[in-house]
């Protein structure tokens, strides 16, 4: 686990400008901010008091400003194992879910001064040393995780049924398994015991787009992160995403993106 002022982070990782990815959980909490960063291909602004949170996997980059600073944190998901009896608990998140449109949240005005506490609570915590200092960063930081899931809005609208929101969850997390081999809506409708059409419904309603652009969507994000963050050959890339035929991998990436896979990495500057 790491915790850290922002500020002094940024100082030791000015260069990390170009897209990259990590293997663990990681939000900063902005008191300052000036500038954008960009997270799964989504630019943002930065603006104080604001959170951006990123899953394992994700691709970002930034270009901050000068005055930025608040609080950043990394951590992986087996820091909390021998803490909590429930498995799978950050799913329970929205922001974790890694998707782009869900990984920024605003911290209420009238909570800013709790939150800023709770931060300093963390980083004091980190700085301790001993088993007592790293109980009380789990302590800390679950607390701070619960403090923003009550700020965040679980699809980017009005609170969904706690069903539907379940159903909706139970529908991506299945997809992040089998998103290689597994294209077509009936088959995770029959997983979840519902009708595709029911499942498109869900989707149009909440995400404003079916279930099968869900799946597509999944597909074509780690593609896009594959060639921005690894150098492997198109052909490799295709395998890995269930494409028996590269060119139809190609075919189908250019489809939605209106350039080729080796043009997309082209343009994003892969180092």
């Amino acid at each position: 686990m790491l915790v850290g002022r922002f500020s002094s982070y940024l100082e030791k990782h000015r260069d990390l400008f170009f897209p990259h990815r990590h293997s663990f959980y990681h939000f900063v909490v902005f008191t300052r901010a000036s500038g954008s960063y960009n997270i799964d291909f989504s630019r943002f602004e930065a603006k104080a008091w604001e959170v951006y949170f990123m899953a394992p996997g994700q691709i970002h980059e930034w270009a901050f400003g000068e005055d930025v600073d608040g609080y950043v944190v990394n951590f992986t998901e087996s820091f909390f194992q021998s803490f909590l009896l429930r498995t799978g608990f950050l799913d329970r998140f929205s922001f974790f879910s890694g998707h782009a449109g869900q990984c920024v949240i605003r911290i209420p005005e009238s909570e800013r001064g709790f939150v800023q506490e709770v931060c300093e609570r963390l980083l004091s915590a980190y700085e301790e040393a001993g088993p007592a200092g790293v109980d009380q960063e789990r302590v800390s930081l679950l607390y701070l995780l619960m403090l923003f899931g009550q700020y965040a809005s679980p699809h980017g609208g009005e609170r969904a049924s706690s069903y539907n929101d379940t159903l909706l969850r139970n529908f991506q997390h299945l997809i992040e398994q089998h998103y290689t081999a597994m294209r077509l809506p009936k088959n995770y409708a029959d997983m979840l015991f519902v009708t595709p059409n029911h499942l498109n419904a869900l989707c149009k309603e909440y995400l404003g787009i079916q279930a099968g652009e869900v799946i597509r969507n999944r597909v074509l994000l780690e593609a896009k992160r594959l060639l921005v963050a690894t150098d492997k050959p198109v052909s490799v890339i295709a395998g890995h995403l269930g494409f028996n035929d590269s060119s139809y991998f190609t075919k189908f990436f250019k489809k939605a993106i209106h350039v080729t896979p080796e043009e997309f990495r082209r343009d994003n500057d892969i180092q």
